[in-house]
């Protein structure tokens, strides 16, 4: 068994940011100060929404990428590009299909130089230690998704590599897949039968973070930074049901779905600049109803909620944001209960339920109000899409930018606050099909 030194660090990242330009040659900010340290013997687990930069972190990380500004260390040394002793298992397999397994496990030994010989015996001793005995002449067609990532992990593993970087490792698998090969990670890792002396790990499901890290950072988006670090005190193998256990995922659940609120408490208007949660009206209806039904009437623990709806928290935090930008719940402490708008919403008809939504999103989406703003203020009450997202390319990229304005297009128009013809990109306080021949 391999001794660690817990007061060691493997690596650092010192202010970290990093942007992107966009095609009008402004800088779109990704990353903004991040300072980070993986010790020996630490699993560490990122978590953040969509849009938080933890993939571009990583990246930057392995050196894949180069920060804008600031330092990353790895080992005490500056990481300028990929470096030995640094190895990826990524989301999707990444496998070469007309390569068998034991190629493509041999591909990063190939990569390194290692001599053929040394290569067919270190490769074929971490298809056995991951669990693939049998199948190294197979094909990747030929392997299920549990095997396939297995033959990741191989891959990443024969390198033997000091540091481990897991990109969303899990998420792929289906359920009881994802926990036997946790499980098989967690075993080799606490037996020290791999030589990784670090993990990062980063997922975007909460109780896998809490399950596998000593500690977990949340990153904040729209630029990512870090909000939070959380303690995991729990010793392995951890048992989900444990209150401690319960207590730090309702714990995580309430950092990362937590609001700024004004002095009263009340949820302020969201500005122009604020990045919308992708979320459909139909969405948000069903979440509504199925919140105010049994078993929950009106209030739920958010981790049993997302547990019992199927919702991992790339599905679920978009909803929840949605609801709270408009004031129909609020999620706190971990839980999230139904407002009293919410509540009318989900009580009302069609007729009265259009009404209550153009209130809220007129009155909570500034984006929405800015948009019916300009069509009344203009001739024919009449404005191009393009004369919104060059307002929001200040603020996001054009893809992003884009997003954020269908989300405002799709709430505004089921409001009834204003049309919009796809075909020519007009937006108008008219049926479109009356306007469109005579643009």
């Amino acid at each position: 068994m391999k001794t660690l030194h817990p007061e060691t660090d493997l690596l650092n990242l010192k202010n970290v940011s990093k942007s992107f330009k966009k095609s009008g040659g402004e800088e779109h900010l990704v990353l903004d100060g991040v300072s980070l340290t993986i010790k020996e013997g630490e699993i560490v687990a990122l978590l953040g929404r969509s849009g938080s930069g933890k993939s571009t972190l990583l990246r930057i990380i392995s050196g894949l990428n180069r920060p804008g500004s600031g330092e990353v260390l790895y080992s005490g040394k500056p990481v300028t590009g990929p470096v030995k002793g640094l190895a990826m298992v990524f989301q999707t397999f990444a496998l070469f299909p007309w390569f068998t397994v034991l190629e493509n496990v041999e591909l990063g030994l190939d990569a390194l130089g290692v001599h053929k010989e040394e290569r067919r015996r270190r490769a074929l001793a971490a298809i056995d230690l991951i669990g693939l005995d049998g199948f190294e002449s197979a094909y990747p067609k030929e392997l299920s998704g549990g095997m396939r990532q297995r033959v990741g992990f191989a891959r990443a593993l024969v390198v033997e590599p000091t540091l481990l970087l897991m990109d969303e490792a899990f998420s792929a698998l289906d359920v009881l897949t994802a926990e036997t090969l946790r499980t098989d990670l967690i075993e080799l890792w606490l037996e020290r039968r791999i030589p990784t002396k670090g993990i990062l790990l980063v997922s975007h499901n909460i109780e896998e973070a809490v399950l596998l890290a000593d500690r977990i950072v949340i990153l904040g988006t729209n630029p990512g930074r870090i909000l939070a670090e959380i303690k995991i005190p729990l010793q392995h193998p951890r048992d989900r049901e444990a209150p401690t256990f319960r207590q730090l995922v309702d714990r995580v659940y309430e950092l990362m779905t937590k609001r700024p609120r004004s002095a009263a408490g009340k949820v302020e208007a969201v500005p122009l600049s604020y990045r919308l949660p992708s979320a459909s009206v139909n969405q948000l209806a069903g979440f509504m109803e199925a919140l105010a039904a049994e078993p929950y009437n009106g209030r739920a623990d958010l981790p049993e909620l997302a547990d019992q709806m199927g919702f991992d928290v790339e599905e679920l935090f978009p909803l929840l944001e949605a609801l709270e930008i408009l004031s129909f719940a609020r999620t706190e402490g971990g839980d999230v209960e139904l407002t009293p708008s919410g509540t009318s919403y989900v009580d009302s008809d069609i007729l009265q339920r259009k009404v209550i939504f153009a209130e809220h999103v007129i009155r909570h989406v500034t984006l929405a109000a800015h948009i019916r703003h300009v069509i009344d203020e203009r001739p024919g009450n009449r404005a191009p899409e393009d004369r919104f997202l060059r307002e929001l390319e200040d603020f996001f990229s054009e893809e992003e930018a884009e997003r954020v304005l269908q989300v405002a297009i799709e709430w505004g128009r089921y409001a009834e606050h204003f049309a919009y013809e796809e075909g020519s990109g007009i937006l108008s306080l008219e049926n479109p099909a009356s306007y469109t021949s005579a643009l």
